[in-house]
């Protein structure tokens, strides 16, 4: 790991699933679409896009990703992107029993990063002991003394 660099994490597992189902699902109903006899020319039309809206979720589901720059972490879940400093971080959490690690805010709130996954078993644990080492190394405050 280059300390100066920028670190990605992404899920393995929901990855994998999230494009076999975006595939499958696509494939499935553009199939129904072309094969099924007696639909109109707009039934076909829905049927294939209920398939690509499908498939964007799936897209959007296997594209989470939390981006640790050398400044800044970028943490995108489903819906939504947010960036925060490395100060305003103040720890990474991973509860027993959620699906996924938290960044604990020096606001005292938290933000899940849905990159770092309970599902990618030991993977997904040492991702989150990758975060915190990043945290305890880049999140403290520059010293500015004038």
């Amino acid at each position: 790991m280059d300390t100066a660099g920028t670190v990605v994490f992404r899920p393995r597992m929901v990855r994998a699933v999230g494009y076999a189902v975006a595939v499958i699902m696509l494939a499935a109903l553009v199939g129904g679409a072309i094969l099924i006899p007696g639909f109109s020319p707009l039934d076909r039309a829905g049927m294939v896009m209920v398939g690509v809206l499908a498939a964007l979720f799936c897209h959007l589901q296997a594209s989470v990703r939390v981006v640790a720059g050398p400044q800044q972490l970028e943490v995108r879940n489903l819906f939504r992107t947010r960036t925060v400093t490395w100060p305003e971080v103040v720890g990474v959490s991973f509860p027993m029993g959620d699906p996924w690690a938290h960044l604990d805010l020096a606001d005292g709130s938290t933000l899940a990063t849905w990159a770092i996954q309970r599902s990618d078993g030991k993977r997904g644990i040492a991702d989150a002991h990758r975060l915190a080492a990043l945290v305890r190394e880049r999140g403290e405050a520059p010293d500015h003394e004038g």
